[in-house]
């Protein structure tokens, strides 16, 4: 039976029994990441002088989740962990990849370092099952040729292969990264321009994104849209240029939202939105450094680069008429490394079984089955982790984004001598320690020993980054 034919007897029986589409059939699955997009940067989570009535309505119409986590505070080590189901830790990602700058005569090009070709990611995983998978935006996992999106289960790529500042743009500093090869647009594995105009860099994800719904409306397909916005240096078209009160931020999330709009109208226009999943998300949290051309992460504290929950904890809303009740808000920690064995199984797949998986299926949460979320402990390095409502820091160096903090460590560097305890369900702020109270000493010794644990565990487990010779 070819896959129309199909389709149209699928149809028919779907008229008959109009509950059970969802459960019965693998959905089409849109992921949807922003770059760099802080905690209250959507209405529904509490914005102010910009509004995103699209994202809004996936909320109303899904689930808003309030402790969602994604596994490292920079992108490249955050987008591997998601694409993988695995902590960056454990896949030698973790830090940020770049080009190679010029140096010593010798020119820009491709950096050396990528996400292991030998690591299975979500279009992986999905292609087994027959997916159509594609990804238009920032890939950010290496730019050389064996490390691009066409060489780890995606069948079309069109975007960016790093971040927008790795190189020339308009209005940019003379001396800054001045020794980094040009902008390049790729279509598959091709440079087919440079130096784009960036203002209409959301637009053409978007178009090919709509695209992509349409020729593959029949189903199934993985769509992953990851924005290089609102990365600075923030671009944005001109329907949305001075359209929010906030400024120029405002206006490049006020795009992103439009987009969003967009591709859920696609799939109502294709009449296939009731069988597919939409999830959006941001890579980590917002580069307050930035001030106005940054967003905001409250109440959390601090942001990108950090440990604390404004770096890792982010806005995540998911949608799927049918099969996600609508309007709730949970609670329950997930984390990005979860994506990858919940999708595996709502696909009929399952994760690989020839290495360790960090992630865990959470579809019995998300859908209302399961009270509690099956993830009750999340690491957001080797060294600091949150069990239930505790966090711990162990002692050591951390960074701390803004403010800027008073410390003779390093720039921009904090040392504790001694742990930090925080209980996240009153202190989500991360305000005051609780680890010299004497009714947590047991606690601070379970945690870090839990964070030793990890580490051993870590040490004889972990996987290389990819590498060029």
């Amino acid at each position: 039976m070819n896959r129309r034919l199909g389709a149209l007897f699928s149809g028919f029986w779907l008229a008959l029994a109009p509950t059970a589409p969802a459960a019965e059939r693998p959905p089409n699955i849109v992921l949807i990441v922003a770059d760099d997009l802080g905690y209250a940067d959507l209405g529904c989570y509490g914005a102010r002088d910009f509004e995103t009535p699209n994202l809004d309505r996936m909320a109303a119409e899904g689930v808003k989740l309030t402790s969602f986590y994604m596994a490292a505070s920079v992108c490249s080590a955050s987008r591997a962990a998601m694409l993988t189901g695995c902590y960056p830790d454990r896949i030698g990602v973790t830090g940020v990849f770049f080009p190679t700058r010029a140096k010593d005569g010798k020119p820009a090009g491709p950096g050396k370092q990528g996400l292991n070709p030998d690591e299975v990611t979500i279009a992986e995983i999905l292609k087994q099952k027959g997916y159509a998978t594609a990804c238009f935006g920032k890939w950010h996992l290496g730019d050389h040729p064996k490390f691009l999106p066409t060489r780890q289960g995606f069948d079309e790529y069109f975007g960016i292969p790093y971040s927008n500042d790795m190189g020339w743009w308009a209005g940019k500093p003379t001396d800054f990264k001045k020794d980094f090869p040009p902008i390049p647009i790729l279509d598959a594995e091709s440079v087919i321009e440079t130096n784009p105009d960036q203002r209409q860099l959301i637009r053409r994800y978007t178009d090919h994104a709509v695209r992509f719904i349409r020729e593959h409306r029949d189903g199934p397909f993985f769509l992953y849209l990851p924005h290089n916005m609102p990365h600075v240096p923030l671009f944005v078209g001109e329907r949305f240029s001075g359209s929010a009160a906030y400024g120029l931020y405002g206006d490049v999330v006020q795009e992103l939202d439009w987009s969003v709009g967009v591709v859920l109208r696609a799939l109502e226009a294709e009449k296939i939105d009731k069988r597919t999943l939409v999830v959006f998300t941001s890579d980590n949290g917002p580069w307050l450094a930035m001030g106005a051309h940054a967003g905001k992460a409250d109440p959390l504290r601090d942001g990108k680069f950090t440990r604390h929950e404004g770096g890792h904890r982010v806005p995540c809303v998911l949608r799927w008429p049918g099969a996600l009740k609508g309007d709730r808000s949970l609670d329950g920690i997930v984390a990005s490394i979860d994506l990858l064995p919940t999708l595996a199984k709502l696909a009929g797949a399952a994760p690989p079984e020839d290495r360790k998986i960090d992630g865990t299926d959470v579809w019995p949460y998300l859908s209302g089955k399961a009270k509690n979320s099956p993830r009750d402990t999340f690491f957001y390095s080797p060294w600091v982790v949150r069990r239930n409502a505790w966090k711990l820091l162990t002692p050591g160096g951390y960074r701390e984004e803004f403010p800027k903090p008073k410390s003779t460590y390093e720039p921009g560097m904090v040392k504790y001598d001694e742990p930090r305890l925080y209980n996240l369900d009153t202190d989500i702020g991360e305000a005051t320690s609780l680890h010299n109270k004497e009714e947590y000493k047991a606690l601070v010794e379970q945690l870090t020993k839990l964070c030793a644990d990890y580490r051993a565990e870590l040490e004889a487990g972990k996987r290389p980054v990819g590498t060029v010779e």
